[in-house]
């Protein structure tokens, strides 16, 4: 591997660094949102009201 890499193209091994980052992102948000929904479905949610008064406190 080392090897293909060593006689790769700089612009090759760009795209291919670009396409890495984005899959890690991807992944990334993939396991928040199974998080999100897990916590909505077991209730854990806060209503508009109560995010509004805690934004308020953090402002302060």
């Amino acid at each position: 591997m080392l090897e293909l890499i060593k006689n790769e193209e700089d612009s090759s091994l760009k795209s291919l660094y670009s396409l890495i980052k984005a899959y890690k992102n991807q992944r990334h948000l993939d396991k928040m949102i199974k998080e999100g929904e897990e916590d909505i479905k077991n209730g854990n949610l806060y209503s508009q009201s109560e995010m509004q008064k805690m934004i308020e406190n953090w402002v302060k």
